[in-house]
């Protein structure tokens, strides 16, 4: 014969209350903590989205000056003439063009003015064409 002790109602109810309290209190702080994750997880994403969107608009802006440049220059080697143009270099702000020592460039200076500095050699014609001021008027106007 087995012989079942039985405790005290109150006392059985109290334990179930108390374990479904704690039980819930658990919930609840998971719940929180998750919500925490999760917005972390939110704001970490979010920079590194704002930082590839800067990254991008530096790309952007920079093949945008990269085609001025270069139809700039394809511009000044128009007017010179191609089968004139012996050497061409990028230098800091300025396009450094060198060219045959019989090369007419007055439509050169007609278009560039005083931005285009020339000095002529026996050998050939140095020109350097300040950049600066034809950006800023061209990235300004796109």
């Amino acid at each position: 014969m087995i012989v079942a002790v039985k405790t005290n109602n109150r006392k059985r109810l109290l334990i179930k209350v108390i374990a479904f309290a704690s039980l819930i209190g658990m919930l609840v702080a998971y719940y929180f903590y998750m919500g925490e994750e999760f917005s972390k997880q939110q704001n970490l994403d979010n920079a590194k989205e704002v930082q590839l969107s800067k990254k991008d608009e530096k790309n952007e802006k920079s093949k945008k000056l990269e085609r001025i440049v270069y139809r700039e220059i394809e511009t000044a080697v128009d007017l010179i003439g191609q089968r004139k143009v012996i050497d061409l270099k990028i230098v800091s702000n300025r396009a450094l063009i060198i060219v045959d020592p019989d090369t007419n460039l007055e439509a050169l200076r007609v278009r560039y003015g005083s931005t285009a500095l020339i000095k002529k050699d026996i050998k050939d014609i140095k020109i350097a064409i300040d950049l600066k001021y034809i950006i800023e008027s061209k990235y300004n106007e796109e």
